[in-house]
């Protein structure tokens, strides 16, 4: 099985949670899907934070979920503990860097799962694997005792079937939460070049709801996801370089050679990339004042077959998302193609409740 790196029997009523292996569980080692991680980890002595509610709601921990390695990957596969299985075409990657909690919850093994998501890691396999995923907003979901990638980027957020099975996880991350009464009346969309297919069911969707859509030029996107990029690897680099330089026989080549990417940026690239940082934010603030929510797509292609997947690097419409720190809600939509598509719903700080509503109204106009 390669959904899950570990299984764990449970029994009772509560609500089936399927966890990343890189949240910390008491008892229980952290591996980050890694085997250089996985041979020296000990027992982990606490609970991470984001699982106080879920353990006061009496939920059942199924089991933790495969990963990509170290949350550094868009493809889901790793070398280590298999490549869980897209339940959409098993000859297709399942997304990352959360592949094994999107399978989880697909495949109906979890009611919910909670992933991480730096540059797109929820958002990616839920768009594979024709789930529902949010990205929260950054620091509003406890990181302690979450293993880093990049720090001033991830987030813990959950991934189910549905909207009602993601009110149903913020609600054990966040005991109280509830979803708006009102969804958005207006949104921006946004166009990247993407495959016809999937831009034409981007828009189906958003005229099922009867929403007010207005075309939104972001002529800043690729100069934001350029500087997400640089901060990203440049982050995971003090993060978990030190295992490249003790056992780097124990990590994959693909993570290797984008973790010395991130050693080999100088200060300057750095700098820069801050200050388009900054820039983009005030962009879509500025954008926030205009509309209730942001539309793309989470991709802008299908799912591709195994061994090909690093075009998702290119196709993820998620890296700039995490720069602004602001949530993000991806959602299965129908298509012409065999496979459906993801819509990404983008809402300003601390929307998520708004996200959910505006979820709810995608699931109802295009069921």
């Amino acid at each position: 099985m390669t959904t899950f790196i570990t299984r764990f029997d449970t029994s009772g009523t509560g609500v089936r949670l399927a966890v990343k292996d890189l949240i910390d569980m008491a008892g229980v080692p952290t591996t980050a899907g890694c085997r250089a991680v996985a041979d020296t980890a000990s027992p982990a002595k606490a609970d991470a934070a984001c699982l106080a509610g879920a353990r006061a709601a009496g939920a059942r921990i199924v089991g933790r979920t495969n990963l990509h390695e170290l949350a550094l990957g868009v493809t889901g596969e790793n070398p280590w503990f298999g490549t869980p299985v897209n339940p959409l075409d098993r000859r297709l990657v399942p997304g990352g860097s959360s592949s094994g909690s999107a399978v989880a919850v697909a495949n109906g093994d979890a009611d919910v799962a909670y992933g991480s998501d730096t540059g797109g890691s929820v958002r990616i396999p839920s768009a594979c694997c024709g789930t529902a995923g949010l990205k929260t907003t950054f620091g509003r979901v406890s990181l302690e005792g979450v293993w880093p990638l990049a720090p001033s980027f991830d987030t813990v957020g959950p991934m189910a079937r549905d909207v009602a099975g993601l009110e149903l996880g913020m609600a054990l991350l966040e005991p109280g939460f509830t979803t708006a009464a009102r969804a958005p009346l207006r949104v921006g969309r946004f166009r990247p070049d993407a495959d016809p297919r999937v831009d034409a069911a981007v828009d189906a969707a958003l005229a099922a709801t009867e929403w007010e859509v207005v075309d939104v030029a972001l002529l800043e996107w690729l100069e934001a996801t350029g500087a997400a990029s640089i901060l990203l690897v440049t982050e995971a680099w003090s993060s978990d370089g030190r295992l490249v330089e003790s056992a780097e026989n124990r990590i994959g080549a693909d993570v290797v050679a984008r973790l010395r990417l991130g050693r080999d940026i100088d200060a300057s690239a750095t700098a820069s990339a801050l200050a388009i940082k900054g820039r983009w934010q005030e962009r879509l603030a500025e954008v926030f004042s205009e509309v209730d929510l942001l539309a793309t797509p989470t991709l802008t292609v299908f799912p591709p077959p195994l061994g090909e997947g690093e075009d998702l690097l290119i196709a993820r419409c998620t890296l700039p998302i995490n720069l602004a720190g602001v949530p993000a809600l991806s959602l299965p939509i129908p298509s012409s193609a065999r496979l459906p598509a993801s819509l990404q719903l983008v809402g300003p700080l601390h929307s998520e409740e708004r996200l959910l509503a505006a979820g709810r109204v995608v699931e109802e106009a295009t069921s």
